[in-house]
């Protein structure tokens, strides 16, 4: 009984401390495909919650704050897990790294010291076997969906990310990281239920908030950066000569602020400007930009015109400089 009752202890508490499932599956000989099954439970139910959007009604603030929510974080994940903590394309402060971390901590896709260690590894060994969400290599469900519930991949390889991982509260949000989206989930509740006593010809309450800003952005914000992985590795058109799939697709640029341009990028994964050429709309090199004018970003890199040029299979049409 006492056996049990310490089991459940450390289950539960492994819910909230990533810490004691990686002790946990270190000791293990992980196979590499074991489903997570306590991570799949939770992943499941946000998409089950959509059904709340039918009997929590819609406003005006609720679409406003699902947009807002959406943005938010999708930039979050764009312009600082990926293109600031994987890449290094730009420098910061401290204090910004860590509003920035905590943010996209909310969008549920772990913290940043997983999501840039899984995300070096993947330029490493893009489109081979042990490219962990290659569709060419594993199948379109895996690599859109599957990969990052196994046990293996919970783990954070540290190695890949030494120089983040000097930072303790970046460790802190890797390791604690569920409990950032409870917090935005608490604060949009009450938020609702602020504006629904305040200002009730708003026509919200803390349950539509809930709903429309953190369920329905995060399943959006979910697929559309997870399109990345799958679908920018299958669809679209290359420009450059890279060893790997990767394509260049419009439809996953609009969706994910710029990171459809996904050849562009395994082309040069150190530039902070995904879109090389002035009609590649790229919305987070845009706020990137907004915020080096204000000084809370610097020593933005971009791509220089040789390597632009460089290695294509065909020319663009188009060749202005930026």
């Amino acid at each position: 009984m006492m056996n049990l009752a310490k089991y459940l202890i450390r289950y539960f508490v492994g819910w909230f401390d990533n810490r004691v499932v990686e002790e946990k599956y270190l000791g293990i000989n992980l196979q590499g495909k074991e489903i997570d099954w306590a991570r799949v439970v939770p992943f499941i139910i946000i998409h089950l919650s959509l059904i709340s959007l039918f009997f929590v009604g819609v406003s005006k603030i609720a679409i406003v704050t699902f947009i807002l929510m959406y943005a938010l974080r999708m930039f979050a994940i764009t312009g600082f897990y990926h293109r600031y903590f994987s890449h290094k394309a730009f420098k910061t402060t401290r204090l910004m790294q860590f509003i920035f971390a905590i943010i996209g901590a909310s969008a549920v896709q772990r913290g940043p010291i997983w999501w840039a260690a899984h995300h070096r590894e993947h330029h490493m060994h893009s489109d081979t076997i042990n490219d962990k969400h290659s569709p060419k290599a594993h199948s379109f469900f895996w690599s859109h969906t599957g990969w990052f519930l196994t046990k293996a991949n919970f783990l954070t390889h540290t190695k890949m990310v030494k120089e983040l991982s000097r930072y303790p509260e970046l460790r802190l949000i890797d390791r604690f990281d569920v409990i950032v989206p409870i917090m935005t989930c608490v604060s949009l509740y009450f938020f609702g239920e602020y504006l629904n006593a305040s200002h009730p010809t708003l026509d919200t309450n803390g349950l539509q908030m809930l709903s429309w800003g953190f369920v329905l952005s995060t399943v959006v914000l979910y697929h559309s950066t997870f399109l990345v992985n799958s679908v920018a590795h299958l669809w679209g058109k290359p420009r450059y000569k890279t060893d790997d799939e990767s394509k260049n697709n419009f439809f996953i640029a609009l969706l994910t602020f710029g990171e459809g341009w996904h050849n562009n990028h395994h082309h040069f994964p150190g530039s902070a400007r995904q879109g090389f050429f002035w009609w590649e709309i790229d919305i987070t090199y845009y706020l990137l930009k907004l915020m080096s004018l204000f000084g809370l970003i610097w020593d933005v890199r971009t791509v220089s015109t040789n390597i632009r040029e460089s290695n294509q299979i065909n020319s663009p049409k188009k060749t202005i400089s930026q």
